[in-house]
This record gives C-alpha cells, sequence and structure tokens, in this order.
C-alpha cells in the first residue's frame, strides 16, 4: 500500500485524522486476514507552504518541516494508528526525480520551458481515468494564464526552475526543485516497485495529484497501482472541512478535547468514500457509543484478544464462529465498517442478555468475540486513555494507591482534581479508569 502523506507546514487537520485512520482500517483488516502488509505513507518536506512559512517566520524550511512532522506523528501516537512500514522524505529522493524526468523528457513525453519541465498530458493514453472524465472534458473551460509557456492548460510541472530565496538542487535543466506530482510516483515505485496493490489517499487527491502520477508511469512504459482507493470528505455542520471557508478545525484541537477512540469509531460508522460530519454532537455521540463497548469489556474483563489472532484463528481462542464469518463478508464487502460495527453491537447486546440470564460461558464467549473484532479496526476496548500528561498520571497513580491503603478521603480528592480537569473517573479491577469527559 502507498498512502499519500502530509505536507508538514501546519498542524493537522480533521481530513487528516481520517484518511490516516481509514488506511489503518484497512491495513489492519488486510493483517487480520493473514496478509503480510508493506505500508508506505511519505512525508513532503519542500513545498510551496514551507518556503512561505519559513520566509515569514525566518526559519529554514527543515526547521519547518521538522517542526510539524513531530506535531503529525505526535497525533498519529494518540489516534492510536500503526505507523507506516517506511516513511519516504521527499527531499531524500530528488535524484531519483531527476532521473524519472529526464527519462519522460527522453521519450518526449515532457518539455523544457523557461520556467521548468512540464508533462504533455496529450501523449498520455487514458488521462483522466481517476477524474472519471475524457481529455476533451478536461479541457473545456481549461486555460493558459497569460505568460505560462505550457503547450496545452493540462500539462503541469515536474520540475521548477530555480527562484530567488528558495532551496533548490542541480538537474539537467539548471538549479530547481521536483513539482509535488513527480514526487509520489517516484517513492512508490522506488519502494514498492511496479503493479503495486493499492495506492489511496483523500479523494480530493485523486485528480490531479494521483491522476498525474498515473500519468508519469504510463509516459514511462510502467505499470503502476492496481487499485485507487480514496475516502470521503470531513463536513463541519454541512460544509466540506477547509481552511478557505473558515470552518477549520484542527486534528490536535480535537484530541485535546475528546477520546482518541471517538474519532475512529465516528470514521468507522460511515463508510470509507461517504462524507462524515464531525461536530461536537457527532464525536459525543461517539463517546457514548464506545462508552457501551467499554462497560462489555470491562463488566467480563476481557480488554484484548490474544496477541496476532486472524479471522481465521478467531474461532480457535474462543470467538463466535458465525459472528467473525459475517464481520469477514461485510469488511470484504468494499470495507463496508458500518455492517461490520452494526455485528459487533449486536454482539454487546447478547452478551449482556447471556449473562443477564445467567449464562456466564456464552456472554463471555460473545464479549470476547467483540473486542477482537474491534482490536481488528484498531478499536482497543475497556482501557486506560493513552497519552495522560505526567500530573494527571501521578494523580492516577496517588489515586489507586490511596485506594489500596483504605485512604478513601485521599482517593475521593484526587478523584474530585481528577474530575475538575475534565476526566470521567470510574473504578476497575486493574484501578482507576478515565476517559474524557465530552467538551473538555
Amino acid at each position: 500500500m502507498y498512502v499519500c502523506g502530509l505536507t508538514v507546514y501546519d498542524v493537522p487537520h480533521l481530513g487528516h485524522g481520517r484518511y490516516s485512520l481509514v488506511f489503518d482500517v484497512l491495513r489492519r483488516y488486510l493483517e487480520f486476514r493473514g496478509l503480510e502488509v508493506r505500508y508506505v505513507s511519505n512525508i513532503t518536506d519542500i513545498d510551496d507552504h514551507i518556503i512561505a512559512r519559513a520566509s515569514q517566520e525566518g526559519r529554514t524550511e527543515a526547521e519547518v518541516a521538522g517542526q510539524y512532522e513531530t506535531v503529525w506523528w505526535d497525533a498519529i501516537d494518540r489516534l492510536g494508528v500503526k505507523r507506516p512500514t517506511d516513511i519516504p522524505h521527499a527531499t531524500a529522493f530528488v535524484a531519483d526525480m531527476v532521473a524519472l524526468i529526464e527519462a519522460l523528457v527522453d521519450r518526449g513525453v515532457a518539455y523544457e520551458t523557461s520556467d521548468g519541465v512540464y508533462l504533455s498530458v496529450d501523449r498520455i493514453e487514458g488521462y483522466g481515468l481517476l477524474a472519471r472524465q475524457s481529455l476533451d472534458s478536461l479541457r473545456s473551460g481549461a486555460r493558459i494564464e497569460p505568460g505560462e509557456e505550457k503547450r496545452s492548460p493540462l500539462d503541469f510541472v515536474l520540475w521548477k526552475k530555480a527562484r530567488p530565496g528558495e532551496p533548490t538542487w542541480d538537474s539537467p535543466w539548471g538549479p530547481g526543485r521536483p513539482g509535488w506530482h513527480t514526487e509520489c510516483v517516484v517513492m512508490s515505485l522506488d519502494l514498492l516497485g511496479e503493479d503495486f496493490d493499492i495506492h489511496g489517499g483523500g479523494m480530493d487527491l485523486a485528480f490531479p495529484h494521483h491522476e498525474n502520477e498515473r500519468a508519469q508511469a504510463v509516459g514511462l512504459g510502467k505499470a503502476f497501482a492496481r487499485h485507487w482507493v480514496h475516502n470521503g470528505w470531513v463536513m463541519v455542520e454541512g460544509e466540506k472541512m477547509s481552511k478557505s471557508l473558515g470552518n477549520f478545525t484542527s486534528l490536535t484541537d480535537l484530541l485535546e478535547r475528546a477520546d482518541a477512540r471517538a474519532y475512529r469509531l465516528l470514521v468507522l460508522r460511515a463508510h470509507y468514500r461517504s462524507p462524515i460530519e464531525v461536530t461536537p454532537a457527532t464525536v459525543d455521540q461517539a463517546e457514548k457509543a464506545l462508552t457501551r463497548l467499554d462497560d462489555l469489556a470491562r463488566r467480563f474483563e476481557v480488554s484484548a484478544p490474544p496477541v496476532g489472532v486472524t479471522a481465521d484463528t478467531a474461532p480457535g481462542v474462543g470467538a463466535d464462529d458465525a459472528a467473525v464469518a459475517s464481520f469477514v463478508e461485510h469488511m470484504d464487502d468494499d470495507l463496508d465498517t458500518p455492517g461490520a460495527l452494526a455485528e459487533i453491537f449486536d454482539l454487546a447486546r447478547r452478551a449482556h442478555s447471556a449473562l443477564d440470564a445467567g449464562d456466564h460461558d456464552e456472554g463471555r464467549r460473545l464479549a470476547l468475540t467483540v473486542v477482537t473484532l474491534c482490536a481488528a479496526l484498531g478499536l482497543p476496548l475497556g482501557r486506560r486513555e493513552p497519552g495522560l500528561d505526567a500530573e494527571t498520571a501521578a494523580l492516577v497513580a496517588d489515586r489507586d494507591r490511596a485506594r489500596g491503603a483504605g485512604d478513601y478521603g485521599r482517593a475521593d480528592a484526587d478523584r474530585r482534581e481528577l474530575e475538575k480537569r475534565g476526566w470521567v473517573v470510574e473504578d476497575g479491577p486493574d484501578g482507576t479508569r478515565l476517559h474524557r469527559r465530552p467538551g473538555s
């Protein structure tokens, strides 16, 4: 799998969080089905936005990129997303990009102008495939801006010749830097080879970014991705989330205010190609649903399945065979996570009913199935929230010691302090459990 990663010039927004969760779920499910997955996701560490921010703040591009890459990986870890197998950085592959552009020029599908090197889309068979439009349809309404030397308005830049004050690399066309569309095609082919299985990213990348990646591979006569997967928009009160609309909400803000698992559950409740609405109300609904699953895991004291369990081995360790098969059927149907979740919540209801009726073994078997299937989606249950700051963790430890010593006055004082900090405090067999109070 190759999934287009972040351009690191600002804090990540909710759309970045959604794509990272969608493809983490896909990766985890493929592994649950017994496949070995090599997951590549890049970091774009040189780009117009990074250059502009560095200039504005009087810093180097590397300093800006380094700062926001750190923020990104912190958010990824808090979301419970597995780190990619490979994390290529664009600046480490510039020489390979130059070689690819040279090959395209030699094949007559790219040409040089006074400001750079461009790909001639007229020379690419099937251009527009990912846009689901013909070349003639794409040309309609497109135009060349005054001063541009492109032969066609759809031609895109492969190499940008040097501009004053910008970082540059050497090339046969003089100093400059690669265009954005050239980065990922080089890194994916270099790390995964031709004819790799899946290329993914947000729906906004399908055209022109992914189309232009594909065009370069086609122009070289190379097989590229077999399957393309694009996740849908994040909406905020009915509008596509974006800074330009003034309704931008950062992923880091959400992670400070809510249980990180709630965003994963919210993503899972919609089909990956459908838009999702992210508001305090929808996050609150997800947190309440998550609490029901946590309560089940705590009631039966089953917080995690055996390590390395797969769809084939789950029944052998006690999971319900028919439920696992139904889950797999949903997930195999274009990653139908809403259907899979419905199966999981029905299992939770049945587990409670079985225990209420006195059948502990049946209830526990169904509860184990719930935590096993949730784990396949990257959703741990019944666990203390990770990523506590040092002071909160110290309060939790102090409260557990006080309860163990029978000092309930001190334990109650610690509870009140934790609640003041926005936590819901629960007592479990392994000690104090916390989760974020909605809106705190």
